[in-house]
């Protein structure tokens, strides 16, 4: 007996079940609609994880960069070929600003370099070999240094070349050039499809096919084996089986087993958490509802060729995962803890869920209200059908969340939560100023979906909680966002709508941390933010949205002509317009970018991986389309490696770990902000995730700006 005890032991904590325990012995909710199950690409009903319809790889248009000598005469750095003259590599709309940006580096790794630019420069159309334009530089603010990037710099103006081409911006005297461009209306379609299919990629429990993923990135459904997501137990059950009756725990555990596989892998790491999970559905749902001409049937996902618009596919896996997540009494699981490997399918460890809490519940509310509104509005009967079963949702997790109005969960942390440590990594537990803007947002989506006054009633009563009287800051983007739609809903107050507008267009025009910013050429690089944190590039493309905020709500025509173009500045620095010349996607190349991402911090592409490590001649590394977080002048190593000698942090807790400590990390340590970046993805306790780690948040957000300037 003492054996056979010991044998259900160990099985269990390794994610092993029973024999007896069964397969799939508990389920929170049950899938609705038939398309979940034809072109979800569900494992265990398709196991092919194709829905029928012949997909195709990224793009079939796509213009892959041919430019192989565009580095010719630049000094090698760290990051790469150390570029003079800069400019997005993509292109740039026939009517849009198109300024290059010549820099000459004062501060930081590449200050070395020095470029003094020469009087003359031309845009140079590359299938005839004319110059279209020419003329001489401007001094970027007399001459000064930039403290946030550490160069001089001078800007070239040539807007007025609208002919559709490929071009190329050149130093007449001193024969440097940039990186060949396009440009075209249409120049960043295939860029959005690509970003899109980062979402493919992150799916979890979905077989990759090389049809739909690509040969160098085609793996097997993860997360799908005994104990893991489909028989996904709750995390309390693990720490209780160290002591007390065994039988009677593995009996209680399993039978609170539920089937939670689906939804996308948050990060680098494959955790999934409700409520960040729920805020990324409303901002994909918000890009499409906004510009849904941008979005097209033929990304190549598994389920292009459909009829439907493959952001609503991509954002329906999502969503059924949220499905899962809800409990019969409407209230969510907050998150879900799974095992990492390389590839994802290579993961066999168990899988675990934290308990239902008032913010998971308040987000998936939010979740399943706005996306109600959308898929209820389609033609195809399934979707219509799951759209109103969402609207019976949003209403069932808001009642409980009002009825459980303070329940919390820290998880993986022992400090705040006993137990808890070692569930999934992020902290998804919000303050009340966060579960205060939940329940305000999914208040406006259920007052639109039912017209009931108490959700009104809620909104008016809480508005000027949402931003502080002096925002918004770049940080407030999601939650102006909110309070703006509002003011476009029927029968609420006059006097609340004209208070939230007179609001934001007065600070967002009138703030020196704002529209100022831009208008005043603060930023060489045209892409001002006010402070630099992990996940730049977040923060670039969340003040972005604001000022695409302001084109669409404000009055003033010139204004808002002003804001939009300002808003493409920031697109334009993710895109090349930057210090390192780098293109903040991974392997663009295919998309027409010489100069990328070539790596990453991802559990699957690991540096430990010598196939998808990093992209090389040989190697393919990660796929293309992944937003890297961006620079970071907050990074460090881990404390262990300036630990004294004999000190219980010394060496890192191996020799191996403690190595890392003695390579050079400048960059990212000891730079401007715009340099803190390194193209590496090295693991603890060279922390490379708070400088190159993705997001399916940051991509959410990035999304949502360039699809308003695709045609």
């Amino acid at each position: 007996m003492r054996q056979l005890l010991s044998f259900l032991l160990i099985l269990f904590l390794q994610g092993g079940s029973p024999c007896w325990a069964g397969g799939d012995t508990a389920s929170a909710t049950v899938e609705n609609g038939s398309r979940a199950a034809s072109s979800s690409g569900d494992a265990r009903s398709n196991p092919g994880g194709q829905s029928g319809i012949a997909g195709k790889l990224g793009s079939g248009d796509d213009k892959s960069s041919t430019d192989t000598t565009w580095s010719q005469g630049l000094t090698l750095g760290v990051n790469g070929p150390i570029p003079m003259i800069v400019v997005d590599q993509f292109g740039y709309p026939t009517k849009a600003s198109k300024i290059a940006v010549i820099r000459d580096p004062q501060m930081g790794y590449d200050n070395a370099t020095y470029f003094t630019p020469g009087t003359t420069y031309a845009v140079i159309d590359k299938s005839t070999g004319k110059i279209v334009k020419k003329g001489p530089p401007t001094a970027w603010n007399g001459g000064a240094t930039d403290a946030v990037s550490g160069d001089k710099a001078w800007w070239f103006d040539f807007s007025d070349v609208e002919i559709p081409g490929t071009y190329t911006v050149t130093d007449i005297e001193k024969g440097l050039r940039s990186v060949e461009f396009e440009i075209d209306d249409s120049v960043y379609r295939n860029v959005l499809k690509h970003a899109v299919r980062m979402y493919f990629y992150q799916r979890a429990g979905f077989k990759k096919t090389a049809e739909t993923a690509g040969a160098d990135w085609a793996d097997a459904a993860s997360h799908m084996g005994p104990g893991q997501d489909p028989q996904t137990r709750p995390w309390q059950g693990k720490r209780g089986l160290i002591s007390g009756l065994l039988r009677e725990l593995i009996k209680s555990n399993v039978s609170q087993a539920k089937d939670l596989h689906g939804g996308w892998f948050d990060a680098g790491d494959y955790n999934k958490y409700t409520s960040w999970a729920a805020r990324n559905i409303i901002i994909l749902l918000r890009a499409y509802s906004e510009s849904p001409n941008a979005f097209g049937d033929d990304s190549g996902i598994a389920e292009s060729g459909n009829g439907v618009p493959d952001i609503l596919d991509e954002v329906k896996w999502g969503l059924d995962w949220l499905v899962r997540m809800q409990n019969t009494d409407g209230s969510l699981l907050c998150v879900q803890g799974v095992d990492q490997a390389s590839p994802p399918s290579a993961a066999t460890g168990p899988s675990y869920y934290g308990p239902a809490t008032t913010a998971a519940s308040l987000t998936g509310a939010a979740a399943f209200a706005y996306a109600a509104k959308i898929y209820s509005a389609r033609s195809e009967a399934d979707l219509k059908g799951y759209g109103n079963d969402l609207a019976t949702r949003a209403k069932k997790a808001w009642d409980w969340a009002t009825a459980n109005p303070n329940v919390l969960y820290y998880n993986n942390d022992d400090t705040k939560q006993p137990n808890s440590s070692g569930l999934a990594s992020g902290q998804q537990e919000m303050d009340d100023a966060e579960r205060l803007f939940a329940r305000f947002e999914a208040a406006v989506y259920l007052y639109e979906l039912t017209g009931d006054v108490n959700y009104k009633g809620f909104v008016e009563s809480k508005y000027t909680s949402i931003v502080a009287s002096y925002g918004p800051l770049q940080w407030d983007a999601d939650r102006q966002e909110a309070l703006l739609y509002y003011t476009r809903l029927p029968g609420i107050s006059a006097q609340v709508k004209a208070a939230i507008l007179t609001k934001f267009v007065t600070n967002v025009t009138g703030n020196a941390d704002q529209l100022p910013m831009v208008t005043n050429n603060k930023d060489p690089y045209r892409s001002p933010i006010k402070d630099y944190t992990w996940g730049s590039n977040q923060s670039k493309v969340l003040q972005a949205r604001l000022y695409q905020l302001l084109a669409i709500y404000g009055n003033d025509a010139a204004t808002a002509a002003k804001a939009d173009s300002a808003a493409m500045g920031y697109l334009h620095y993710i895109h090349g317009v930057n210090p390192l010349g780098l293109v903040y996607l991974t392997n663009m190349k295919s998309a027409g970018a010489e100069h990328s991402a070539s790596t990453m911090y991802h559990r699957w592409f690991s540096h430990s991986s010598a196939r998808w490590g990093r992209v090389s001649d040989t190697t393919p590394g990660p796929p293309p389309g992944y937003l890297v977080g961006g620079p970071n002048p907050s990074f460090s190593l881990d404390k262990c490696c300036t630990a004294a000698i004999g000190t219980a942090g010394y060496q890192c807790s191996g020799s191996a770990a403690f190595s890392l400590c003695s390579n050079n990390y400048a960059p990212p340590l000891g730079q401007p902000p715009l340099k803190s970046y390194r193209q590496y993805n090295e693991e603890w306790p060279a922390n490379s995730w708070e400088v190159t780690e993705p997001s399916i948040g940051y991509q959410a957000r990035y999304i949502r700006v360039l699809a308003k300037y695709v045609r």
